[in-house]
């Protein structure tokens, strides 16, 4: 079996507190150990981390506040410097380096905020730097909030095409019932690629420990997101010993899902459903053949730009003869790529002023049709 390219990881506060009050240091070496581990053999890794509140309320002394969200707000403010700081004293050890990444659903669902998001995470993963992801919460209302880090996790593994999910959490798995009500409950191992069956979704339950804002059901709802991303997604216990490593290795634990698409599909259905039908940028022969190749598309092989589109856009790649070659995200509007026609990449920054990058479309976020 091959190992996973790109995995996301999302640790649930239990996972990081042991169930105790505070943050858990020995849990957090843990976790970077085995991140730094996946990390020599060549996969990247993005986590997805709840506990700036607790480590908040740590900081704080615990202090009897009222549960409402402005003082949820404030405890992530104090929190979230505290959590970083712990999670890059202990990356260090295996000399890794970490970045904040703080979101809201309003980054991804505004166009430009969803592409710069984008490219920040895929350049700090191909620098080898671990994002640490977490939502927003000292800003995010109601309005734009994801809600819980499971469904963060999962868009974020649909927004970089992750091979795997990994939802860590204090339960071994998906049961077919609830295990504190029901004690003959049995372990789900494995969901196939067709709909979740509705008597799983009645199954699941909310969280015992308190500690967290999901429960079972946002995770459930997180796997059935990732997968029609095109990713695998595993929901097990995260205290299970080198549990990062046994998973990206194989091994069968907790609650597996099977993709429900490949990842080439999931990038098809995604870019075509963003299109703009007018919008078409026209290549030549050569660049046909790199396309084809697996190349990125240059300047030097457009032809001419057809239509009205904005950087980030999805548009078409079509032949001379008009026949469909691919669709893509544009790192370009088409008043820019009108003036890097038939140029090569090294010439960008003295037509525009400016680069964005030595590619129109790059072949991460292309698809051939």
């Amino acid at each position: 079996m091959s190992l996973p390219q790109r995995i996301v990881i999302k640790i649930g506060t239990s996972t990081l507190t042991g169930g105790e009050k505070k943050l858990s240091a020995p849990r957090l070496v843990e976790i970077a150990r085995q991140i730094a581990l996946l990390s020599q053999e060549g996969i990247q890794v993005a986590l997805v981390s709840s506990g700036a509140i607790a480590a908040g309320r740590e900081a704080l002394g615990y202090p009897a506040l009222p549960q409402q969200v402005p003082a949820k707000q404030m405890m992530a403010a104090v929190g979230q410097p505290r959590l970083m700081a712990m999670y890059e004293q202990f990356f260090a050890i295996y000399g890794l380096h970490v970045a904040q990444v703080l979101l809201t659903r309003a980054d991804l669902a505004d166009r430009h905020s969803f592409i710069n998001t984008r490219d920040t995470l895929e350049a700090l993963l191909n620098q080898s730097i671990l994002p640490i992801i977490n939502e927003n919460d000292t800003v995010a209302t109601d309005e734009i909030r994801f809600g819980d880090n499971d469904a963060l996790s999962a868009q974020v593994a649909s927004l970089i095409e992750a091979d795997l999910l990994l939802l860590l959490t204090d339960q071994e798995g998906l049961y077919d019932a609830d295990p504190r009500s029901h004690p003959q409950a049995q372990l789900v191992h494995e969901v196939g690629a067709e709909p979740i069956p509705a008597e799983l979704w009645q199954a699941v339950g909310g969280s015992s420990t308190g500690l967290g804002t999901g429960g079972m059901v946002t995770k459930l709802q997180a796997a059935d997101l990732a997968r029609h991303s095109g990713a695998e997604v595993v929901i097990t216990h995260g205290s299970i010993e080198n549990i990062l490593l046994r998973l990206a290795h194989g091994e069968a634990l907790g609650t597996h899902f099977a993709a429900a698409i490949n990842k080439l599909e999931g990038r098809k259905r995604r870019l075509l459903s963003g299109s703009r039908p007018k919008a078409e940028i026209v290549i030549d022969n050569g660049a046909i053949q790199a396309l084809q190749n697996g190349s990125s598309l240059l300047p030097a092989g457009m032809v001419k730009v057809a239509g009205q589109f904005e950087r980030g856009d999805a548009v078409r790649v079509v032949s001379e003869e008009h026949k469909a070659i691919a669709i893509g995200l544009s790192n370009y509007s088409a008043d820019e790529l009108h003036k890097l026609c038939r140029h090569r990449s090294s010439e960008i920054e003295s037509l525009l002023g400016y680069t964005l990058g030595e590619e129109v479309i790059h072949r991460n976020h292309m698809a051939l049709l």
